[in-house]
């Protein structure tokens, strides 16, 4: 029921604002939008079920082989807690993500989210459970692990959701120079599902575009925009299809 909840939520918010700031002049209801609400409730049910599993795993692991250090982490004043969360989990994040484009199996599993051929508040949504389940892991794993208090995880946990529908959708706002490196916004992230492989391997963070800075793996010219989205390989766009795509060999 959450799950619906929230992307009832998400409707209600980003459907106006992509009317009002559009980007791009595209319908409400796009190319294949019943297939990405399908991942949407799909992929919650599932992924929320494994990664439940799995912090439950890591928090009783690192209790018994690191109790003072995560009493030591969660004694921190909250603010720097959500600093430190924030950093550690876009750096898991990061590496995970550029892995997804540079091993060719992963890539395959990856290349379902690089579908999408018009990008909008649910074009998130759509990416095979084992993607999702693999990219939370490596940013959520470390940061349980460490034992952060619950109050900046929750706070990092909201901006996580809502920072990915954010910088998805078909909104035209532009951040200002001292921030645009700071936090992902769509200028961002659109170039990072450009339909050109050479700019689509760029742009790796989730939250914090200056590890690509850090990194060399930056692309965000200004005033400029990527024209196409998706990837070249032809796809089936459906939920049962895609998900099994991966392990398809007839299929490149």
């Amino acid at each position: 029921m959450e799950i619906l909840k929230t992307l009832l939520l998400s409707a209600i918010i980003f459907i106006p604002l992509e009317r009002i700031l559009a980007l791009r002049t595209q319908r409400i209801l796009r190319r294949n939008w019943l297939n990405d609400i399908v991942f949407s409730i799909a992929n919650g049910y599932a992924v929320s079920f494994t990664l439940a599993l799995l912090i439950v795993g890591v928090t009783f692991v690192a209790n018994l082989w690191l109790p003072g250090l995560r009493s030591a982490v969660s004694f921190q004043p909250i603010w720097l807690q959500f600093i430190e969360i924030m950093f550690l989990a876009d750096l898991g994040f990061y590496f995970a993500h550029r892995a997804m484009h540079t091993v060719p199996f992963l890539w395959r599993i990856h290349m379902i989210h690089h579908s999408v051929e018009d990008l909008d508040w649910l074009a998130g949504a759509r990416a095979h459970p084992f993607d999702v389940i693999l990219l939370k892991s490596a940013s959520f794993m470390p940061v349980f692990a460490l034992g952060f208090s619950s109050g900046a995880l929750g706070a990092f946990l909201l901006l996580y959701v809502w920072q990915s529908t954010f910088q998805h959708s078909n909104v035209s706002l532009r951040l200002g120079p001292g921030l645009r490196w700071l936090l992902a916004s769509p200028e961002f992230h659109h170039w990072h599902h450009s339909k050109d492989p050479a700019v689509r391997d760029k742009n790796f963070a989730g939250q914090l575009p200056f590890l690509d800075l850090i990194f060399r793996t930056a692309h965000m010219p200004a005033g400029r925009r990527p024209e196409t989205f998706g990837v070249d390989d032809p796809m089936r766009q459906n939920y049962l299809s895609q998900l099994g795509r991966p392990f398809r060999h007839d299929e490149k």
